[in-house]
């Protein structure tokens, strides 16, 4: 594994106190989704907006091309584009990002947006 091998060569350069065999916790999952339309980001942040409150939607779009929606349950962040490309991020398993990813597509569908 990469991480026993990173430790060891910690070690052999001099680091001493390196646990050779190190705990291993995930984190933080990255996944991407594509929902193969175009999305109008303007209605979706306002469609999502008045369904959810602005709380949880960021959008800048002179800062950052894609909409920010930080999802409650399962605690992701999902990153929408125009391109209807979607970044889902902090998961700690993959089902957690497919149900986010799900969530997106399902309110995009109700609003008519998708």
């Amino acid at each position: 594994m990469v991480i026993t091998t990173l430790a060891r060569t910690l070690k052999s350069i001099g680091f001493e106190n390196i646990d050779l065999e190190p705990e291993i916790h995930i984190q933080n999952i990255v996944a991407s989704a594509d929902l193969k339309t175009d999305l109008n980001l303007n209605a979706v942040a306002l469609g999502l907006g008045l369904g959810l409150g602005l709380e949880n939607i960021e959008y800048e779009p002179e800062q950052f091309p894609g909409l920010v929606y930080r999802i409650k349950v399962p605690k992701v962040v999902v990153l929408i584009f125009s391109s209807g490309k979607l970044v889902i991020t902090g998961g700690k398993s993959p089902e957690e990002c497919e149900e986010g990813a799900r969530i997106v597509r399902m309110q995009l569908e109700n609003m008519g947006l998708r």
